[in-house]
Order: C-alpha cells, then sequence, then structure tokens
C-alpha cells in the first residue's frame, strides 16, 4: 500500500498487534485526547467523535502523516460499557452482561491533515456471552486484568471461559476491525 507514513494515535498492545498482523508499517504516538462519553450520544455517535478527537489531536501535531485513531465501545441496549475503574465495577459489568448478547463497536478515523482527507467509520459485532455465576466470572478476571478494556474483559485473553459466540468482526472486538481497515487503507492510496 502507498500510504503516507501512518501514526496510531493509541498505547493499546492490541491495536499495535493488530496493525502488525495487517503488515503496515507504522509508528504508535498516543493521543492525550480525553474520551467523551454523553448520555445524549448513541454508543455509534460517542465512538465516532472520540476516534475523530484521538486522531486530530496527534494529527496537529503530525500533519503530513495518516493518523488512525479507533474508539471500542461495549454497549447493551442503550447501556455503555467502558472501562471499569476498579474490580468491583469489572465483575458487575460481567454480571449484567452474563448470558445475554450485546453489540461492541469500533470506530476508526483516518485522518491526514495536511490534505485535509478524512475517512470515519464504525463496525459492529454481536457477542453472547455464556450463562455466567459470580465464581465464574471471578476466576476469569484472575486472568486477566479487566481495567483497561471496555466492558471489563478481552475476547481474545480467555475469552472461551465467558463468550459462547460472536457474529460479525473477532479482530473489531478486540479493538481494531482489521478487514474494514485493510479496505479503507487500500482505497486511500
Amino acid at each position: 500500500m502507498n500510504i503516507p507514513p501512518l501514526i496510531l494515535a493509541s498505547a493499546s498492545p492490541r491495536r499495535a498487534e493488530l496493525l502488525h498482523e495487517l503488515g503496515v508499517g507504522f509508528l504508535v504516538v498516543p493521543s492525550s485526547a480525553e474520551e467523551i462519553h454523553d448520555d445524549q450520544l448513541t454508543a455509534r455517535e460517542a465512538s465516532l467523535v472520540n476516534a475523530y478527537r484521538k486522531a486530530r489531536v496527534v494529527a496537529k501535531q503530525l500533519p503530513d502523516a495518516l493518523v488512525l485513531g479507533a474508539d471500542t465501545l461495549v454497549y447493551l441496549g442503550t447501556r455503555l460499557f467502558g472501562k471499569p475503574s476498579t474490580p468491583t465495577e469489572a465483575v458487575e459489568m460481567l454480571l449484567a452482561l452474563q448470558g445475554r448478547t450485546h453489540e461492541v463497536l469500533t470506530a476508526v478515523c483516518l485522518l491526514h491533515l495536511r490534505s485535509h482527507r478524512q475517512k470515519i467509520f464504525a463496525e459492529t459485532t454481536s457477542v453472547t456471552f455464556r450463562p455466567l455465576d459470580e465464581a465464574q466470572i471471578r476466576t476469569y478476571l484472575e486472568r486477566v486484568n479487566p481495567l483497561d478494556k471496555a466492558g471489563g474483559y478481552a475476547i481474545q485473553e480467555s475469552g472461551e471461559l465467558i463468550v459462547d459466540r460472536i457474529e460479525g468482526s473477532y479482530t473489531n472486538v478486540v479493538g481494531l476491525p482489521v478487514e474494514r481497515l485493510r479496505s479503507e487503507l487500500e482505497d486511500w492510496c
């Protein structure tokens, strides 16, 4: 792909790993943009705004680079599940999701400030959890640090203990919809 230098505006090791697997060269420059969570916004709207804000902060520093900002949210109906701030909050989130199907939405913003070009998109994956009791959730959380993960879980880390099935992009649940991103980067050229 013949794209400008790519910058990942995220400190997420999962996103970096997915970009490596995509075979795209990039640098990591974490964004200092604070995520917004507004009850007036849908999960899709909030995620799109956050992805854009993250990309924009870094693009202002590096206007000749193609900056990738991303934001992942977990939601069930109208309830948003961000990153839990405590292990107790993680247990509460997983109890609320157990035995149910929820959505994982990742928004991506590709922004090249010098050319005033941007592409913003979002992908959604349905995830169904197994019926779980508190002991099973605590066993899962002994294996996984939930505090930096939307919804308090990581499908790629012992996900088989809690996830029954998914419909859609697996990598989207990890934090970056690689299939769609590949297509968007090819179209960028």
